[in-house]
């Protein structure tokens, strides 16, 4: 039998990055918290972390994340089922991996009903959309949103939409670069920026325009921050469009190239045995995603 102790150990210092606030998150000292880990290394036999900064899973590390992550979801539903089992400790805490452009514009709204009626916390990790499915091979969350439409071993996948990019930038920066007309050629040979080192996006917008190759740009990790900086005149990017509705409006930002956007699909990913609460949520969000993002592209 597993000892949870143990795991949920393991958990808290993936999780929150160390084994400091590991130990203040499970009220343990943090020489506690290593000698658990310890000895859960001497029951498997081999060891669950690499000790860098942060820790990162091994393989069976992993593993055992995986399990203890659905195992939570199903105590959840058992403790409903069984109410002299409920412990009246804090509200459930769902840890979910998130692009950080849905973060900033459809996510709350859409999961905000849910959150009350379920009386459930969220713990949000940021990835980009293109690498948030690692998350879920590490065992670091229960579930996530991501460009990625195959599920890793044990979860499930589910379409929720897309997200409809435009290439912007403000118009100081179109009459300073573009005099002649804005062109796909044109578009490499000034700044752009780009969220960070994953992000692929406005590469492969250019291939759809015909354009391959390098090309300068700044890198912003935020989404916030990226809009700040194209209506600053720093660069032009590809933006999403429920984010700047008003800018557009204002002609604080301008489109480049009109009527050629780029969509992003998002999948919702999340274990097959995650019990009713993932559940719950899987139903809700493809109810409700529908409400901000486009259909399919096709």
């Amino acid at each position: 039998m597993f000892d949870y102790k143990l795991l949920a150990a393991l958990a808290a210092v993936v999780e929150q990055g160390g084994f400091e606030r590991a130990a203040q998150l499970l009220g343990l000292s943090q020489s506690a918290v290593s000698q658990r880990i310890k000895l859960l290394e001497a029951r498997v036999g081999q060891p669950v972390l690499v000790r860098a900064t942060p820790p990162t899973p091994t393989e069976v590390g992993t593993r055992l994340l995986n399990h203890v992550q659905q195992v939570r979801l199903l105590e959840r539903d058992l403790q409903r089922q069984v109410p002299a089992l409920e412990e009246g400790g804090a509200p459930e805490r769902l840890r979910i991996a998130l692009n950080a452009d849905s973060l900033a514009t459809w996510w709350a709204h859409a999961v905000g009903d849910f959150c009350a009626e379920q009386q459930v916390l969220l713990d949000l990790v940021v990835e980009d959309q293109e690498v948030g499915l690692k998350r879920m091979r590490a065992g670091e969350v229960a579930a996530c949103v991501c460009a990625a439409e195959r599920p890793v071993a044990g979860a499930r996948s589910l379409m929720l939409g897309a997200m409809r990019y435009r290439a912007l930038a403000s118009p100081a920066f179109i009459e300073r670069h573009f005099p002649q007309g804005v062109t796909p050629e044109a578009l490499t040979r000034v700044p752009a920026i780009v969220f960070g080192p994953d992000d692929l996006l406005q590469h492969r917008y250019l291939a759809s325009l015909g354009v391959e190759g390098s090309f300068i740009h700044h890198l912003c990790p935020s989404s916030e921050g990226f809009v700040r900086l194209a209506e600053g005149g720093l660069g032009w990017g590809l933006v999403p469009e429920l984010q700047v509705s008003a800018e557009l409006a204002r002609g604080e930002l301008r489109e480049l190239l009109p009527g050629k956007p780029i969509d992003v699909p998002l999948y919702w990913h999340h274990w097959r045995h995650g019990g009713d609460l993932l559940g719950i949520l899987t139903d809700h969000l493809a109810r409700a995603a529908g409400r901000w993002l486009v259909p399919r592209p096709a």
